[in-house]
Parts: structure tokens; sequence; C-alpha cells
């Protein structure tokens, strides 16, 4: 394995402008990324990690293939690269879109005055963790609005129950 530029620890923190783009048959830094070949301590293979600049950690790990010497791995190439860009970036997607799913969550309840929108947006502070709670009718407009506990539970039933209390301190 070479001793090449690495971004362990320290390099993690370091502006992706300031990085110039690096090309070696196991290590290829390029566009905000950097793919890593390394040792598969898990068998006598080789694995191949995915690390976006800034970040402390890889955003993708998987088993990489071996050279044609069946002991070395197959060197990186600019194909394989870009492949492992987009699933990595994929990765980094559907992770985003899940811990969106976690933190907002919206239900839609018919009124008599028509149809209202009550959404719960969960702040995850370390030190004031707390949700707030907010409701619009169907041409956006703000009727109400409060400050809850993280874990409040949103459905249908609990949306409707403030609503019918006029906003007031959910129950």
């Amino acid at each position: 394995m070479s001793d090449s530029p690495s971004l362990h620890s320290g390099d993690a923190d370091t502006d992706a402008d300031h990085l110039e783009p690096l090309h070696e048959a196991r290590l290829w830094r390029d566009n905000g990324w950097t793919a890593r070949v390394v040792k598969n301590n898990d068998d006598e293979g080789w694995a191949v990690e995915m690390t976006l600049q800034g970040q402390a950690e890889p955003a993708l790990t998987g088993p990489w293939t071996m050279g044609r010497d069946k002991k070395n791995p197959k060197p990186l190439d600019v194909n394989a690269f870009h492949t492992l860009v987009k699933t990595a970036s994929e990765v980094l997607r559907r992770h985003e879109q899940q811990l969106h799913a976690q933190l907002h969550k919206s239900v839609v309840v018919e009124m008599p005055a028509g149809r209202i929108t009550v959404t719960l947006d969960i702040v995850p502070d370390d030190d004031d963790p707390h949700a707030l709670l907010a409701a619009r009718n169907a041409d956006g407009e703000l009727l109400g609005e409060r400050r809850v506990a993280a874990g409040f539970k949103l459905n249908s039933a609990s949306a409707q129950r403030w609503i019918e209390s006029d906003y007031g301190r959910p129950s």
C-alpha cells in the first residue's frame, strides 16, 4: 500500500477546493470525493472506501475486485471512480431522505372550515431538543404554531384535538 496523502482524521476538515486531484492505483481524489482501496480486515480480499471531502467517515465501503495476480487489488480507474461517486452520492441522498422523514412529519385533517395541514418539525438539539407544531390552511396561511416536546406524537387524532383547542397546548 502506498504512503500517499490520506484523508484520515486530521485531513477530514480540509476544504475540498484546496485539494488537488490525485489519481493513483489505490487512491483517487477528485470532485470532492476520495476513493481509497484498503485491505479488507474481514477476509483476504480488498475493500474500497468512498469519503466525501470534509467528512471523517466514509459514505460507502464495499468489496473491491482482485487484480489478475489474485493477490493485489485491481487499480482504480476513471470509470470505476465515477461509478463509486454515483453510488456513494446515492447512499448519502437516501440517508438525508431518511433523516428528513424522521424529523419532519405531516398530517392532513378535514375540518368544517376546510382542509388543514399540521406539520411537526423536530429540532434535534443536544441541549434543548424540541419540535415545532404548525397548522396551515389549503392556501398555506399559518393558522397556529406551538413549541412542543421532541417526542410529541403527531397523528390525525392529536392534530384534530389541537385544531379544536384553537391551537392551544396540545394534549
